[in-house]
């Protein structure tokens, strides 16, 4: 896959999904709805203030009367709890942040009763489409664990993956960085990276293939690895970079967009559904290409 539009693409001649939105208001995210429903990519369920849902599709020209669109009135402290529970409902089958703070909608997904907790931790997938790269690329996990243990990766990796394997990718390569490419037992993010490929050379992490340590040259340039004599599978062609830490993977994730003008696509795996957590300052097609990233992701 080398454009994010083939995510939207792939879509086509499915079932229509539903998107549950929190308090639907925001109007860069109804803008993506208003393209969504002209291609009949997803069905919405915008739950929140009425008024303030009406007003702000009015903005955008976008008819509440659709067929492809529900509104769904509550109060808005109370639209992120209405979400996921339409979402556990089988109502639908996607969460959407709209105007409500990612800590409120977050809560709601995490109750142990109500919310929508998996047997993993939550993290963060995003895929770029990077002007002067021939492939799609994926990063985890820059928003939501800050400095995973060996056993949090593993389940990172595997949300990761999963995603990959619901877009299309048949055996992902994953490249767990670090500033160097032989172990140093004074940097930790090299020993979990060999600790991760020989987890899967066991079979311990199945469906993909992973080699590391890796810097972040030699994970994404057949040059550079070829420069250093790296011999690998994954070195030069990863299609998952697995960050260390949260500082890092946000820092790449931010020079994606600011340095390299890439386009971007994600979505919070690890749930009993896929959750689009944009933020406010993502435009409408960035908002868009994640709902089509969660909904291939749903898809069974």
């Amino acid at each position: 896959m080398r454009k994010l539009q083939e995510l939207i693409d792939r879509l086509k001649g499915h079932n229509v999904r539903r998107v549950a939105i929190a308090q639907g208001a925001d109007e860069e995210v109804l803008t993506a709805v208003k393209q969504a429903i002209e291609i009949e990519m997803a069905a919405f369920l915008l739950i929140g203030d009425k008024d303030s849902i009406t007003e702000a599709a009015q903005k955008v020209g976008l008819d509440l009367q659709h067929p492809f669109i529900q509104v769904k009135h509550c109060e808005v402290s109370e639209a992120s709890i209405e979400a996921v529970k339409a979402v556990k409902a089988k109502e639908a089958e996607v969460v959407m942040k709209g105007k409500v703070d990612t800590k409120t909608l977050l809560k709601a997904v995490l109750h142990k009763e109500s919310g929508l907790r998996g047997k993993r931790v939550l993290s963060h997938v995003a895929l770029f489409e990077i002007p002067n790269q021939d492939r799609l690329i994926f990063l985890t996990d820059s928003a939501m664990n800050m400095s995973p243990t060996l056993e949090e990766k593993v389940q990172i990796i595997n949300n990761a993956v999963e995603v990959a394997v619901k877009c299309g990718w048949e055996k992902p390569k994953v490249a767990p960085l670090a500033a160097v490419e032989v172990i140093n037992p004074a940097m930790q993010a090299t020993l979990d990276a060999a600790a991760l490929s020989q987890m899967n050379r066991r079979g311990q992490i199945t469906q993909c293939i992973i080699d590391g340590p890796l810097a972040f040259d030699n994970a994404v340039s057949m040059k550079a690895a070829s420069q250093k004599g790296i011999d690998s599978e994954v070195a030069g062609s990863s299609d998952i970079l697995l960050a260390h830490s949260i500082e890092a993977a946000n820092s790449l994730y931010k020079s994606f967009i600011y340095f390299a003008d890439a386009k971007v696509a994600a979505v919070i795996s690890g749930a009993e559904a896929p959750i689009v957590l944009t933020s406010r300052s993502d435009t409408a097609e960035s908002k868009l290409y994640s709902l089509a990233l969660a909904l291939n992701y749903s898809s069974n």
